[in-house]
């Protein structure tokens, strides 16, 4: 099965102002949280690699993945409390976030962990903060450490500044990361962030000479485009009325791996090698998901039945 590490927390909005503060609506999230849970939407076996709190708030992300039919094995249990992540939203419906996660549970995930894995793993996916916050990282650096000889590695940095503000911490992982990730997905805003000024030719042309075998940049409402050893393909994003964009990269990568999933191509050697034309046709396949994403409040994530075969 699939193998998603890092973060699970609760989302926050502000649903509104009451006569002496603001109602809150707090939903189940943290970006690898939501791969996980678009995975099993999307019918794929999927575990989650992650550490939550035995306070309410952890059972609550606990009985989530349990009605998704997300495997709970693999998932440590500790008295430490829930990560809150505050969503804003502007006119257009962008997000902003302010976490409140120091000490949180989700970053208490220690290499002692690794023996629940289950042990055969189709694909690990991970990123997002818990890729640079401690102890979790280093539990996750020794899983890609021992499996991406074997195992695909799917990695999407994610960049959170305000929960690590260091760039420098974001830069060392993906340069780490990029020798041992055969799937990296890198939002065009991240990119700007982490390597400003390197076009997206000139990053794909030295990820792969890194040893990345399929590079894929999400670029909002302006699509996606991705590389191989093939060549290239870009697709324009579906347009649906955007009610906010929580979620919509999570869903892209979900339906990613799906693709490549139902479609005999998730080992290492077929993402490396996939053809322009397939690489265009699973690009298309993840833009709708997330389109579908951004058309409803929230990371509320297609199931399969709304996407076409």
């Amino acid at each position: 099965m699939f193998v998603v590490c890092g973060e699970a927390l609760m989302d926050v909005f502000a649903s509104g102002d009451t006569p002496t503060g603001m109602a809150l609506d707090a939903r189940v999230g943290g970006s690898p949280f939501n791969v996980a849970v678009g995975l099993a939407r999307l019918g794929q076996p999927v575990a989650f690699f992650s550490a939550l709190s035995r306070g309410f708030l952890g059972e609550r992300l606990m009985r989530a993945l349990q009605d998704e039919g997300v495997a709970t094995a693999s998932l440590a249990r500790v008295d430490a409390p829930t990560t809150l992540g505050l969503v804003g939203l502007d006119a257009q419906g962008v997000p902003s976030y302010a976490f409140y996660g120091e000490g949180g549970a989700d970053r208490q995930l220690g290499t002692d962990a690794l023996v629940s894995l289950p042990a055969h793993i189709r694909a690990v996916q991970l990123g997002s903060y818990a890729a640079v916050v401690e102890p979790i990282a280093a539990t996750l650096r020794a899983l890609v450490e021992r499996e991406h000889a074997r195992t695909p590695i799917c990695y999407d940095p994610n960049v959170r500044l305000n929960v690590e503000p260091d760039l420098a911490r974001w830069r060392d992982m993906l340069q780490w990361m990029l020798p041992r990730t055969h799937l990296l997905k890198i939002s065009e805003e991240d990119l700007s962030l982490l390597l400003p000024g390197t076009g997206l030719q000139r990053f794909a042309d030295e990820a792969m000479a890194r040893g990345v075998g399929l590079v894929v940049v999400t670029r909002g409402g302006d699509g996606a485009v991705a590389w191989t050893r093939s060549g290239s393909a870009s697709v324009p994003a579906v347009a649906l009325p955007v009610v906010d964009t929580v979620g919509a990269g999570d869903t892209f990568q979900a339906a990613l791996l799906t693709w490549l999933a139902e479609h005999d191509s998730l080992s290492i050697g077929a993402i490396a090698s996939l053809s322009v034309a397939r690489l265009r046709t699973a690009l298309q396949f993840a833009v709708a998901a997330a389109a579908i994403t951004c058309s409803r409040r929230g990371a509320d994530l297609p199931r399969r039945g709304e996407l076409q075969p």
